[in-house]
């Protein structure tokens, strides 16, 4: 966040991820320790955190991976940039009581962050017609916007032949998805650099551009240990350097903004949360929060895998020269297959396009508590395998190329919750989303499920041989549970454990201009004051969460 005067940023990460490879290439994205299994951690960037057992996923406990570098979690993510729904911001200004929460007063802010380049015609083939609305975003010069959003240099087969199943079974082309609609499919936006197809991190456009115009502190390899008080007043952030604890005393403001697992841990190590929990580790009370590190919503996702007979990225494991050629081609002309993650998305709305498919108590229940306008599943394209409790993407070592399509439960009515385990902030918290423990929850994965069965029965051109994975035996929706069980993961979209909401609300820890409940100075400005997570992918509102709490700080709220 910028603002006039001295810059300071208390960070709980080690290094920049700008020289790893894997972070800054698109297309090696999937291969950053991403997947279910706790081995797949990579420790220099990744905090390693590891979910309690999870009963709606057969019991099994998730690795859940936060971005422990500089730009976090955007250093890890799948580069996805959208904007959620008119209905789900109408949904947040009501449920915060602020009616700047609307998407035409977001609009701005949404727009403050990002610098949009157009599609490349000259690059991409004439099949890959790319829609978007202009009016969406503002390149004006005027106001510098650091972060990048454009498209792949390349365009993959499998998204090709998705876009055609996907109309085929009624799910049309958007023509956008970042101006309060999100309906049909849609080539990817993305948050690439356009000179080289890089990943754009929240390091390498705010950061590095803060650290250039303004005379901003950055405190790497620091671990902050608690937030210190006067009263209720925030002074200040504790914190250690190579074994060596000091103070970073606050001149105004101590603004937190750790994430949906480490926000609310800081809180409740400083006295800020439940008060059984503090008076269970003897931590003295600043003020008594139930909220904090409630109220956890998050999505899953969950596919269908074949053998096809079009290239995928499946090659860059059995084929060693295509994967010395397409590194060439990324290294020197900044085109290729790597310069691509998820390339191809789509959203839908099942309860009203596919009668019959959902139960009619889920069916009344979604339409009664969330907006006409919010879907309830994404699809997305993925042209590889997708491991079941291993790294994600991990391609059987059998010279076969493979293609996935998932689909991400963008409806939840699970929630979870996370605690602390020590006083230690460098002892994780427990984690324990709770997915798929509500029944509406499973009523929406299995009709999504079948869903993704019928768009893949459209592609029967490019599929070798049966369904590969679950196969075709799974058949009964007993079978399809207990499958989703075994090959659902999080897709990382972990939010509003320090929720935001009215000051009536119990459950709510920050008010709408993102300050903590009953304390001063000090304000959460994350994922996790989200009051909810939007349909879709977070980044985009996170950003946009940041620059209007900016802008509230500047005018004096």
């Amino acid at each position: 966040m910028e603002k006039e005067g001295q810059f300071f940023m208390g960070s709980q990460t080690s290094i920049s991820h700008a020289d790893d490879l894997k972070s800054v290439t698109p297309g090696l994205c999937g291969q950053q320790g991403v997947g279910a299994d706790p081995k797949a951690s990579l420790p220099l960037i990744d905090w390693g955190f590891v979910t309690t057992p999870q009963p709606g996923l057969g019991n099994r406990s998730i690795h859940y991976a936060r971005g422990k570098t500089l730009g976090g979690s955007s250093a890890l993510n799948f580069m996805l940039y959208h904007r959620g729904t008119n209905g789900s911001y109408d949904k947040w200004a009501h449920e915060v009581g602020d009616d700047s929460y609307t998407f035409d007063k977001l609009l701005p802010y949404f727009q403050r962050s990002t610098h949009i380049t157009p599609p490349s015609d000259k690059i991409l083939r004439d099949n890959a017609t790319i829609d978007y609305d202009e009016m969406a975003f503002n390149n004006d010069l005027t106001y510098h916007r650091p972060l990048h959003v454009s498209w792949a240099n390349y365009v993959k087969a499998f998204s090709t032949w998705t876009k055609q199943a996907l109309r085929a079974v009624g799910v049309d082309a958007s023509s956008g998805l970042d101006y309060g609609s999100l309906q049909g499919s849609s080539h990817a936006l993305t948050t690439i650099t356009p000179q080289d197809q890089h990943r754009d991190s929240s390091q390498t456009s705010f950061l590095e551009y803060a650290l250039r115009t303004t005379d901003i502190k950055v405190y790497t390899q620091t671990m902050a240990r608690r937030i210190l008080f006067s009263d209720n007043t925030a002074t200040g952030v504790q914190v250690t350097t190579a074994g060596r604890n000091y103070t970073i005393n606050a001149k105004k403001e101590v603004i937190l903004s750790a994430g949906a697992f480490q926000s609310p841990q800081l809180l409740m190590v400083s006295g800020v949360g439940p008060r059984s929990v503090l008076e269970q580790y003897e931590i003295p009370v600043v003020k008594d929060l139930p909220g904090v590190g409630q109220s956890m919503m998050d999505q899953i996702y969950f596919g269908v895998t074949h053998r096809v007979n079009i290239p995928t990225a499946s090659r860059l494991q059995y084929d060693p020269e295509y994967a010395r050629a397409v590194a060439e081609e990324y290294r020197t002309n900044g085109t290729g297959p790597l310069t691509s993650a998820v390339d191809m998305i789509a959203f839908e709305r099942l309860v009203d396009s596919v009668p019959g498919l959902l139960p009619n108590s889920t069916v009344d229940a979604l339409r009664r508590d969330f907006p006409l306008d919010w879907p309830d599943v994404e699809y997305l394209a993925l042209d590889g395998y997708s491991g079941i409790a291993n790294p994600d993407l991990v391609v059987p070592a059998d010279g076969h190329d493979y293609a996935s399509l998932m689909a991400c439960m963008l409806s939840p009515y699970s929630r979870g919750n996370l605690t602390i385990s020590s006083p230690d902030v460098s002892i994780p918290p427990t984690i324990n989303p709770s997915w798929l423990t509500d029944p509406r929850d499973k009523d929406q994965a299995i009709a999504a499920f079948k869903r993704v069965r019928q768009i893949w029965a459209q592609m029967s051109n490019i599929t070798v041989g049966d369904e590969f994975k679950p196969g075709p035996e799974t058949q009964s929706d007993d079978d399809i549970w207990r499958w989703i069980q075994k090959d659902a993961i999080t897709i990382w979209h972990a939010s509003s454990t320090c929720k935001m909401g009215r000051s009536n609300d119990t459950l709510a820890v920050v008010d709408s201009k993102a300050r903590v409940y009953g304390t001063q100075g000090l304000r959460v400005v994350d994922a996790s004051a989200f009051p909810f997570l939007t349909p879709g992918h977070p980044q985009s509102g996170v950003y946009m969460l940041a620059e209007k709490i900016a802008d509230d700080i500047k005018m004096g709220n």
